[in-house]
């Protein structure tokens, strides 16, 4: 689930607005795949989850609310989870190892979903870590490429543009699975910027299809 819309907006940074007004203007493809690619997968990128809407998730009834209507009788909740100043790497994989908490962690959840004010300020602890860092420089990404395919779009290399934009759908998991994703969706991104750059078009784009 997806980072609340107060949580995105301050996020949001001032120089996408302009952006997505120039998007609108160059956009005029009679579908706007390309407007509606931008719209969705930027939001993607801002709304990460982050250990905030983790607890929140967590700390929510409606999750112990689920719990009761799937189990009956006595059940025991165990949370496995590799938080990056506990868990130890893996002697193979080198990935880091999940831990198996008790169900303790639930009033842990309760309470650091309260401090959720801190995301995004110089006092969120958890925004010096790794995987923050790497979710924004994400955005920061985006934000540039979008740009850059409106100063290169023009009808013969439109749905490469669109391809490019719909990138972030790639990008899923997290810790090491999610750098893997990026890791393939940069290798793509290559290969499309040169298409992009000669004025071909990709053959196919697959897009969300919004519900009806």
């Amino acid at each position: 689930m997806a980072a609340s819309p107060a949580a995105t907006r301050r996020r949001l940074p001032p120089t996408a607005c302009s952006s997505a007004s120039r998007k609108r203007c160059a956009d005029t493809a009679d579908d706007l795949a390309l407007s509606k690619a931008v719209a969705r997968y930027y939001f993607k990128l801002l709304a990460y989850k982050d250990e905030y809407e983790v607890a929140r998730l967590y700390s929510e009834p409606e999750f112990r609310q689920q719990l009761q209507a799937q189990f009956e009788g006595d059940y025991k909740l165990q949370f496995h989870l590799a938080p990056a100043w506990l868990a130890k790497r893996d002697a193979v994989t080198g990935e880091p190892r999940k831990r198996e908490l008790g169900p303790w962690m639930l009033n842990v959840f309760g309470v650091l979903a309260k401090f959720r004010f801190l995301r995004g300020t110089p006092l969120d602890p958890f925004g010096y870590g790794h995987d923050r860092r790497v979710e924004r420089q994400l955005i920061s990404e985006y934000e540039k490429t979008v740009d850059e395919l409106l100063a290169q779009l023009k009808p013969t290399n439109y749905r490469t543009a669109v391809a490019i934009a719909a990138l972030p759908e790639q990008i899923r998991g997290y810790g090491p699975v999610k750098e893997r994703s990026i890791a393939k969706a940069r290798q793509q991104e290559k290969l499309l910027r040169e298409q992009l750059a000669k004025g071909d078009e990709v053959q196919s784009v697959r897009l969300f299809q919004p519900a009806a």
